[in-house]
């Protein structure tokens, strides 16, 4: 019998069960040896369950255990979600970085900023470019999303080949880059496919997700009915082809281009600079637009999604520095609603509503496409690959398993959806759970990375939710009161006139003052003794009165 035999595996630390946030893994050998690539490294951003908190980071603790059988890391493309996290986790890993040249681009800005671009090891792969790394024969496939170079990795090992997507749709005018490499995509079905990883942001969604194609003629048409008024689209600044789209249609309106928000100007460097948007006219920056007359210029901005510090919130609130919408102005809104975002959004939208702005949005016209495929076009590809297992990601719980039920509806033999920290066995057999490692979540927290699990961040969404309390008190060495208890509290509701806040603040003093005093013989002295039963007592009398847990502190000085 054979001991500890070569095996592959798929091992997802992030982007399964949630979108966003995608970091998978891929292993070739044996358990006690096994070599391993990273596919994609991203972030997801936080929200008001994670009170400041911008940046979130997949757990990369299990293959920090491992990095010495790390060959590399191998991005698919350069959306946040699929690469973001790089800068901030490679110190840990500490392997060569693959990647095509727009991604490229992007992946040296960040490592710069970052501090540490000459520590890494950087190799720029062509399109359709193909390299070994260890036991992984890996191939670029080149495919159509809403990023220029968007790659789909054929990754052949001694088992079998792997089909990882990265993100997709099916777009027959997707007008920047090329279109699908379909006949690559039967080549590799003939050769055989063991699994398809694959793209299930849509999976609950019937039919085509549309082309770039429509949306542009959608918005050269609505741009040149907004005569003599000031324009601003807001949308992803990754979306190249939106964004060319957007400065044709203000060429061809008489209108000069200024982009606005620092994610816009890194796009579009790195869009030119792999020689993309070499048919648009000169961009102005924001003095000059200030200048020119409102009819005559298209503001392109960051913000769709609300970001309060992003270009469009500082606008609306009237604080952005030189560009400023009014009355009778229109503001386009390409983009969707990323699920989580709706109130900030909303927040924004009512904002520049008030001050008498019209509002356009997908729902009004067809200014927006998804970059990932609708159920129709997974068929599409499941018909274009043929894979023997189906393994959904970059997808929600409901995502994945509609799309594995899909799958096997089409006539694939297994399907298997994954939750994060699960290693799968993939085998001719089908897959196969074979352990469970160490995930979670990393979070961002003053320039600090932290787990999610972090005491100092439970206490943060403690005291959000329910305020904070401190007490402080001096005593002797005699156990006499000297000075206090002297109370403070933040994040309680304060009355008229502060009467309710001084009210409560004198029932804490007093219960403080009357908790000492229960006290006896060297309880009096101890400071930690006397910190716990005021600290305990303020707890069970604040949460009988305001039902409220909050954070309490009291500190006992002995002089």
């Amino acid at each position: 019998m054979v001991k500890n035999p070569d095996e592959l595996v798929f091992l997802p630390l992030g982007g399964s069960g949630e979108i966003g946030m995608n970091l998978n893994l891929f292993g070739y050998g044996p358990a006690h040896d096994r070599k391993w690539i990273i596919v994609d490294i991203g972030v997801s951003f936080g929200d008001l369950t994670t009170p400041g908190i911008d940046i979130i980071m997949p757990d990369t603790e299990y293959i920090e255990a491992h990095v010495d059988n790390l060959l590399g890391i191998v991005l698919t493309h350069a959306h946040e979600d699929h690469m973001g996290a790089l800068a901030k986790l490679w110190p840990r890993l500490k392997c060569p970085v693959y990647a095509t040249p727009f991604t490229m681009y992007l992946v040296k800005d960040r490592l710069a900023e970052a501090g540490f671009l000459d520590a890494v090891e950087l190799i720029e792969m062509p399109l359709r470019g193909r390299f070994d790394l260890g036991p992984f024969d890996i191939e670029y496939v080149t495919l159509t999303h809403s990023i220029p170079e968007p790659n789909a990795l054929a990754i052949r090992t001694p088992v079998g080949m792997i089909f990882h997507t990265g993100d997709w749709k099916i777009d027959d005018r997707p007008q920047i880059g090329s279109s699908m490499d379909t006949h690559c995509l039967t080549g590799l079905k003939e050769e055989g496919i063991l699994a398809t990883v694959c793209d299930s942001t849509n999976a609950l969604s019937p039919g085509h997700a549309g082309s770039e194609g429509d949306v542009r003629e959608e918005l050269i048409k609505l741009i040149g009915e907004c005569r003599d008024c000031g324009v601003a689209v807001a949308g992803f600044a990754s979306n190249i082809a939106r964004l060319e789209s957007v400065m044709l249609a203000a060429k061809k309106h008489d209108r000069v281009v200024c982009l606005v928000g620092r994610s816009m100007h890194r796009m579009y460097g790195a869009a030119r600079s792999v020689g993309l948007m070499s048919g648009i006219n000169a961009i102005i920056d924001e003095k000059e637009a200030a200048c020119i007359p409102s009819g005559n210029v298209l503001y392109l901005c960051t913000g769709s999604q609300g970001e309060p510090r992003a270009a469009l919130s500082r606008i609306a609130d009237g604080s952005h520095r030189t560009v400023k919408l009014g009355e009778g102005d229109v503001v386009i809104f390409s983009s969707k609603i990323i699920p989580g975002n709706e109130k900030n959004i909303f927040a924004l939208q009512n904002k520049l509503s008030g001050k008498g702005i019209k509002i356009v949005t997908e729902k009004d016209r067809c200014i927006h496409v998804s970059g990932h495929p609708y159920q129709a076009e997974l068929q599409q590809m499941y018909d274009w690959t043929e894979p023997h297992i189906s393994i959904p990601v970059h997808g929600e719980r409901r995502h994945l398993e509609e799309h594995a039920r899909l799958a096997r509806s089409w006539g694939v033999r297994h399907a298997c959806a994954p939750h994060n920290g699960e290693m799968i066995r993939l085998s001719k057999d089908g897959p196969e759970v074979i352990d469970v490692v160490p995930n979670g979540r990393l979070h961002e927290d003053s320039g600090i990375i932290v787990k999610a699990t972090d005491e100092s961040l439970r206490l943060r969404r403690k005291m959000a939710h329910a305020g904070h309390i401190s007490v402080s008190l001096v005593i002797n060495t005699r156990g006499s009161l000297i000075s206090g208890p002297e109370p403070r509290m933040s994040g309680f509701p304060e009355g008229k006139d502060g009467e309710l806040l001084e009210h409560m603040l004198d029932s804490i003093a007093d219960l403080a003052g009357e908790t000492f005093a229960t006290l006896s013989g060297k309880s009096r002295t101890d400071e930690d003794t006397i910190e716990s039963k005021i600290r305990s007592a303020i707890r069970r009398r604040v949460n009988n009165t305001t039902d409220k847990r909050p954070v309490v502190e009291v500190i006992a000085h002995r002089i």
